[in-house]
């Protein structure tokens, strides 16, 4: 660490507020994944529609409020603009305990969504140009790690007690309040204004070269939401795992994700990343659908291994289809393209995921998921690769 450090890749004060990331992440996994869905079923007796609703409403808060973070951001101290965030985030957990009605929820967890904008905002105008792919590997190494992490460490606390796996939460959340003190009291550098309408024929040119990507981005973040309101009941009432070994599951599943980037990422450099997005993609649809049926507990490790390769199949190849259609110059309205399209899933999934599971089943749920998956493979694995090719404009 201290040789980092020397050669300013990790500056200690951008150590701090990747660290404050970390926290951050580390609570909003522990709380959407793992705390939200059993508190919200097994306390407060709400339907699983409900806790897609608040959980919907969390992320929809967390992007609508970012161009107005961004906005004080230019014009006020980080650390004044973060205290005031993670103030309104802590406020929307201490409100939990006293909730008794489903709308109280959905506004706790909105409250809750509101303050993580400015973290990222920071985190991001940290980054130092010289050194942005080290600097960027750290931070999203942070935030993978905690919001990984979160789930999985505060279900061997949900064993013992709901009031204590959430006053764990809020302890956390203090702590990264109180470390965000320590953050440098600068602020973003002017930028250059570019007029909305220009900004809006830029957007849509963009788009349309993107087109083949669209079916991808929404279909993979609607999945992944789908499943977020459901999978911890799904494990104790489908799968009879207890919060316990719902965590030893989720360790398999991202020790083999973990352990399978690096080789995934350098074959789908060598061999091409479409057949890693077409079999990743089609190996995540065949773990999830698997899972619906009733197997014993080493089954479920080998599929939860299944599912963490997969998933290291597809992220290196889908990271570089993506940054293929970044163009020179353009990367910042690239990204926000990519992050505008992809959050469409976000919103619509967990909604949808939870209205089906009332409605019909959460094994329903988990198997379209699957089918979504596995109709991004079948969209990729009969398209020509010459409509995946960047098209200039």
């Amino acid at each position: 660490m201290v040789n980092i450090f020397n050669k300013k890749i990790v500056t200690w004060d951008f150590f701090k507020v990747i660290s404050i990331l970390f926290l951050v992440e580390f609570v909003r996994g522990a709380f959407l994944i793992t705390f939200l869905p059993l508190y919200a079923a097994d306390v407060l007796g709400f339907s699983v529609s409900v806790v897609g609703v608040a959980v919907t409403a969390h992320y929809f808060a967390d992007t609508a409020v970012k161009s107005i973070f961004g906005y004080l951001l230019d014009r006020f101290p980080f650390r004044f603009i973060v205290q005031v965030g993670l103030f309104l985030s802590f406020l929307g957990l201490l409100f939990i305990p006293y909730i008794h009605q489903s709308w109280l929820l959905i506004i706790a967890s909105t409250v809750f969504g509101i303050g993580i904008s400015p973290v990222w905002i920071v985190c991001l105008s940290k980054v130092n140009e010289d050194n942005r792919a080290a600097q960027m590997g750290f931070l999203y190494t942070f935030w993978l790690v905690g919001l990984g992490l979160g789930p999985v460490v505060l279900n061997f606390f949900m064993d013992k007690s709901y009031r204590l796996s959430l006053w764990i939460l809020i302890g956390l959340w203090a702590i990264g309040w109180l470390l965000s003190l320590g953050i440098r009291n600068d602020k973003v550098e002017k930028v250059t204004m570019v007029p909305v309408k220009k900004q809006m024929k830029m957007f849509l040119e963009r788009l349309k070269t993107m087109r083949t990507l669209l079916p991808g981005m929404v279909l993979q973040t609607t999945a992944a939401g789908m499943l977020v309101p459901i999978l911890p009941t799904f494990a104790a009432s489908h799968l009879g795992l207890t919060h316990s070994q719902y965590s030893y599951i989720l360790i398999v599943g991202g020790v083999c994700a973990v352990i399978g980037l690096v080789p995934m990422g350098r074959l789908s450099d060598a061999w091409g990343w479409k057949w890693f997005l077409v079999i990743g993609f089609g190996m995540l649809a065949f773990g999830l659908f698997f899972l619906t049926f009733q197997f014993a507990l080493y089954s479920i490790f080998i599929l939860a291994g299944v599912l963490g390769l997969s998933y290291s199949a597809v992220l290196p190849a889908w990271n570089a289809l993506l940054s293929h259609h970044i163009p020179q110059g353009q990367e910042g309205l690239g990204w926000g393209i990519f992050s505008s399209v992809e959050g469409i899933g976000v919103i619509i999934g967990p909604v949808l995921g939870g209205w089906i599971a009332d409605r019909f089943s959460e094994s329903l749920t988990v198997q379209l998921s699957a089918l979504f998956l596995g109709g991004i493979a079948l969209f990729y694995c009969f398209l020509p690769l010459s409509l995946l090719q960047r098209k200039e404009i």
